[in-house]
């Protein structure tokens, strides 16, 4: 497996102890002083509570590295370690074998048996496959939604990815499991998506049958120049993606935020935009809300709704908006 020095790594969000380090380990437990991640691994209770479902599932990764010396995270471990998005709250720690292991399931750890080279990141005791490897192996594995969201953030985060990168990587894999699932998000990834929830939204509207929007479009009033994350020129509709937690105190005052939205709302509406859609993730999530938006906006419709596909990813969305947030971007991403 060809290996590169792994860029910055996320680190572990709370500190780790062995045993050794655990005064009376049991009673700690017992009284709900310490969590257990791992055998032999563990971390302080308290911070534990505080921390999102993405989080906590870096830490169990993280725990897995301090036990085991030269695992290669794939998957959703990897995709943590990376910054990427994680859907819902995983269970297993993912990693990748040589050909001689057996693939399954133990003690936390997901096997994946690898039967090609996979291009891996070293990160001091342990490594992990890259981005590109990464968003091919959820593309593959995962729901279209979570493929989709995974490849645009490896091209946002590696302007040295393409599409035609990761949909030849794709191809080239020996292993043909998931190759035809993976080619729907591969052959839709872009990097112009700024959060995972515009990633997400890009994909409900193309199963919904809507006509595809320009990405990140400038507008300028004023001397004042505002982005918007969808652009429908037929239908002179803006499109924003909006996370709940633009709104919720922690990137500021929200009085503020409402406000600095009111202004902007109404520059766009003096160039003579028609139509300004805000949404969150519970919208989304009910791909049938997003919809209704759409549809009152006179979006273009090309092509009839994708049943199938927005029954899968139903499912996938209710999971990231119960987990409130899918990146640890500055978001104005969620």
């Amino acid at each position: 497996m060809p290996h590169i020095v792994a860029p910055q790594i996320a680190p572990c969000p709370l500190p780790l102890f062995r045993a050794v380090d655990v005064p009376h380990v049991s009673r700690a437990l017992q009284r709900g002083d310490v969590i257990r991640l791992h055998r032999g691994i563990y971390a302080p209770a308290a911070p534990w509570r505080e921390l999102p479902p993405w989080d906590r599932y870096l830490a169990r990764v993280h725990a897995a590295a301090r036990i085991h010396d030269g695992l290669v995270f794939s998957h959703e471990s990897a995709a943590a370690l990376l910054g990427l998005p994680i859907f819902g709250d995983p269970k297993a720690v993912h990693i990748v074998a040589r050909e001689t292991l057996t693939a399954g399931q133990r003690t936390g750890i997901r096997v994946h048996r690898s039967e090609t080279d996979r291009e891996l990141l070293d990160a001091a005791s342990f490594a992990l496959t890259t981005a590109a490897e990464c968003a091919v192996d959820l593309a593959r594995s995962r729901s279209e939604i979570v493929g989709l969201s995974v490849a645009d953030a490896a091209l946002r985060t590696d302007p040295g990815l393409t599409v035609e990168s990761l949909v030849a990587r794709n191809e080239a894999r020996l292993d043909s499991r998931g190759r035809r699932v993976a080619r729907w998000p591969l052959h839709r990834a872009r990097a112009e998506p700024e959060s995972t929830l515009e990633s997400a939204s890009r994909g409900v509207m193309e199963m919904l049958g809507y006509a595809e929007p320009q990405l990140q479009t400038r507008f300028s009033d004023a001397g004042t120049e505002d982005r918007a994350d969808f652009w429908w020129a037929d239908a002179s509709a803006v499109g924003e993606a909006d996370g709940d937690l633009k709104y919720d105190g922690r990137f500021g005052d929200p009085l503020e935020q409402l406000r600095r939205r009111r202004e902007r709302d109404a520059r766009l509406r003096r160039r003579g935009i028609r139509h300004i859609l805000h949404w969150a993730w519970t919208d989304v999530a009910d791909p049938d809300r997003l919809d209704r938006m759409l549809a009152t906006a006179r979006i273009p419709r090309v092509a009839p709704p994708d049943h199938h596909r927005l029954y899968t990813a139903r499912s996938t969305l209710g999971s990231a908006a119960r987990s409130a947030r899918q990146q640890r971007e500055p978001e104005t991403s969620v």
